[in-house]
């Protein structure tokens, strides 16, 4: 079973606050100690996003695991270090065939038949939500909230990361909660290596 760090931040240019781009912002966040992001992009095409991918392993290298969201076809062509998949993309047994057996695969869940589904798949962790409200998705899922972190929890024994509106303010509820990581966007990217540092001190 893999080990995953607490604090799992997720990559999306449209969240980055005025001034940064992704690759300062990924920089800023490795510097204070973030060792797992993922790169997310709804909205731009495949070149785009393999440019982005390649200058992100180029500038981090080895000392963050990269996660590609959705694309396995471009986890490999990125050289990342594992993929990220939704309930409508490439199913977890089709996201192995493409990225084999070493790398990293997570699945999103937002129901416990969901969680029970992936629970028995090849993933190697399992992200649940939307715990809070989220500004970062156009068309959200139904909110699980904390109980439904406990759920998930009775229902997995994988690595289990909570995503939905976790701020510094909600975040260790969530880990009492059952959740062994949050993911975080928004409360993350606005200042990277500050808003990095709080989240990393709060939960321990």
């Amino acid at each position: 079973m893999i080990h995953i760090p607490k604090l799992y931040a997720i990559l999306d240019p449209s969240a980055v606050g005025e001034n940064q781009t992704i690759f300062r912002a990924a920089e800023e966040l490795a510097a204070a100690g973030v060792s797992l992001m993922q790169y997310r992009n709804k909205s731009g095409n495949a070149r785009e996003m393999l440019d982005h991918a390649r200058e992100l392993k180029r500038r981090l290298g080895n000392s963050v695991k990269l996660i590609m969201n959705d694309r396995a076809d471009l986890v490999l062509a990125a050289d990342f270090d594992g993929l990220h998949v939704g309930q409508d993309d490439l199913s977890p047994e089709g996201a192995r065939k493409v990225i084999g057996d070493k790398l990293w695969l997570g699945v999103s869940t937002h129901n416990p038949e969901q969680v029970r589904a992936a629970d028995q798949s090849s993933a190697d962790y399992i992200a649940v939500g939307p715990v809070f409200a989220t500004a970062s998705k156009a068309n959200p899922d139904p909110l699980i909230g904390l109980e439904g972190v406990r759920r998930a929890r009775e229902l997995t024994r994988k690595p289990l990361v909570a995503i939905g509106g976790i701020t510094r303010a909600n975040c260790f509820s969530v880990i009492e909660a059952g959740a062994d990581a949050v993911a975080a966007i928004s409360d993350l990217l606005r200042e990277p290596g500050k808003s990095a540092e709080a989240f990393l001190r709060i939960l321990g």
